[in-house]
């Protein structure tokens, strides 16, 4: 795993330089956008209509949705018990709550599992972000934000309408529909949206890396990231693991999902800050550096799961 996060770690680098240099004039932001759109709108339902429509959509699926739900309402909880006595600011309290809450299942968790673990753990990455993290990013992540937020922000519902234009979720939607009345997916059509899927991976870890801002480091807000990146590295992932044993997931299905758990924020929470006036720059600062803390705690866990296994 260190020498696949070498490698994902040089094309967030391109998207970290890119901020820097800003080659043909483009600053990172607006390329970010162009990127993160091409993926969210033509890639992304590409593999996600590829990868639902052929596969085992059973009650291994719930399962995995119970999982997701349930970590980032512990993820929820756990913040507003911790940060609720804190003399925070409510903007930063709410920033903090979606940091821990909502972890970047996709843009990094997709390349890092299909990487390690090969083509089927698409389908984990898949099923936990539209089927847990997608909808309580539309309905949790906003009310969040809407109660933590000053009345300037944008209304709750013009945002989430915005959002329900969710192409990867009416992708998912039509790809078990395919899959439960058993049609058979033609060889030329698996062909091209295999082709477009292929631009997924270096295309996120690039849009990450120009994502990621280093100009909003604050140092005098470290006290309370510490509990951010704490509980989003080590207790989220360790309540991941207590979880999977009662619902029944075992070797490398169970290694994925507890990574998955144990990635750094994500990426899209700047957005709901940034329309609801939580402190973004509290958020792109967790966001920083739970991604680079996120590359010596990641294969620690790999590696204590490889040992875990091994023993059983």
């Amino acid at each position: 795993m260190v020498l696949i996060l070498v490698q994902m770690s040089a094309m967030i680098m391109c998207g970290i330089a890119w901020r820097i240099v800003k080659p043909a004039g483009l600053d990172a932001d607006s390329t970010r956008f162009v990127l993160a759109n091409l993926v969210y709108y033509l890639l992304l339902p590409a593999l996600v209509l590829s990868v639902l429509w052929q596969a085992d959509i059973g009650i291994e699926a719930f399962k995995i949705s119970v999982l997701g739900i349930s970590c980032v309402a512990f993820g929820t909880v756990v913040t507003w018990l911790v940060f609720r006595p804190w003399p925070l600011a409510d903007a930063q309290k709410g920033a903090a709550m979606l940091a821990i809450a909502f972890p970047n299942v996709t843009y990094l968790g997709l390349p890092l599992l299909e990487q390690t673990f090969g083509p089927w753990a698409r389908s984990i990455v898949i099923q936990i972000d539209l089927f847990a993290c997608t909808p309580l990013v539309l309905t949790l992540g906003v009310s969040i934000a809407q109660h933590y937020g000053t009345p300037g922000g944008d209304p709750g519902n013009a945002l989430l309408q915005a959002m329900l234009i969710n192409p990867p979720l009416w992708a998912a939607f039509g790809a078990i529909a395919l899959n439960l009345g058993n049609a058979p997916l033609p060889g030329w059509l698996n062909q091209l949206l295999q082709q477009l899927a292929a631009a997924i991976v270096p295309l996120m870890l690039i849009a990450l890396g120009l994502g990621l801002r280093w100009t909003t480091l604050r140092w005098q807000d470290l006290p309370a990231l510490l509990p951010v990146i704490l509980f989003k590295l080590i207790l989220m992932p360790l309540f991941a693991l207590a979880l999977t044993w009662p619902l029944g997931f075992t070797g490398d299905t169970q290694s994925a999902l507890i990574l998955e758990t144990a990635m750094p924020s994500m990426v899209f929470g700047i957005v709901l800050c940034d329309r609801f006036r939580l402190d973004s720059s509290f958020y792109a600062m967790a966001v920083t550096l739970t991604t680079l803390l996120s590359m010596l705690t990641l294969p620690l866990w790999y590696s204590q799961l490889t040992v875990l296994h091994a023993g059983h």
